[in-house]
Parts: C-alpha cells; sequence; structure tokens
C-alpha cells in the first residue's frame, strides 16, 4: 500500500517526519512530499506536484490555507482515502473529495498505525 505524506518536513520534531519513519518501520511504501526538495536520512521529500501512480492513501500535514493550491492534484491522484491529521481539518476539502467518491477521514496516522487500524 503507498502512501503520499503532504507537508513532508526533515525536522525529526515534525509530526509529518515522524510519519514517514513510522510508515517505513510499518513496511509500508512511502512518498514524501514537502514545499522544498530535499534528501532525508535514506529517504527523499519531493516538492510541487509529480506524477505518482497507485496512491492508496494520502495523509495530509496541511492546515487548511495551504492545503487549497493541492486540490485538483489530489483529485488527480485518486486515492482510496485522505487522513486529515490534526490542525489539517478542512470540511471543503473534504466534501469535494468525498463528491468524488474519495474516503476521508478526520485522525491520526501516528495512532492509527499504532492501533492496528492504518
Amino acid at each position: 500500500m503507498k502512501t503520499l505524506v503532504i507537508g513532508a518536513s526533515h525536522k525529526p520534531i515534525r509530526y509529518s517526519y515522524m510519519a514517514v519513519k513510522m510508515l517505513q518501520d510499518y513496511k509500508h511504501e512511502v512518498v514524501a512530499l514537502g514545499n522544498r526538495a530535499r534528501e532525508v536520512e535514506d529517504w527523499e521529500i519531493l516538492d510541487g506536484k509529480p506524477e505518482i501512480e497507485n496512491i492508496d492513501t494520502v495523509t495530509v500535514y496541511l492546515n487548511a490555507v495551504n492545503q487549497q493550491e493541492y486540490y485538483d492534484y489530489l483529485l488527480s491522484l485518486n486515492p482510496k482515502r485522505v487522513i486529515f491529521n490534526p490542525g489539517a481539518e478542512n470540511r471543503e476539502l473534504e466534501l469535494l473529495l468525498n463528491k468524488n467518491g474519495i474516503e476521508t477521514l478526520e485522525a491520526c496516522t501516528l495512532v492509527m498505525l499504532r492501533t492496528g487500524q492504518y
């Protein structure tokens, strides 16, 4: 199952960084997308809106204002679900995704992984 982390950070104290690492630990294929491309340890953060195929889950770590530029991009990826982590809740985007057959959750990726709900 391939997961896209939007709002990925290179800083270990950030939850998006922890999510990338934990997804890797749980053997999920992860693509990290941030505001600047860079190498981080044994993984990389991409920037822009790269073409990515077979995304099952998108987990969002951007606030609602910063998500606006990704609306069409998220729809083009056609994931099965999008997880809005705490602080990333966005009713407008949730409705748009649901209208297009994409499941949405307001949840914490880290908790979901630890409790076997991912």
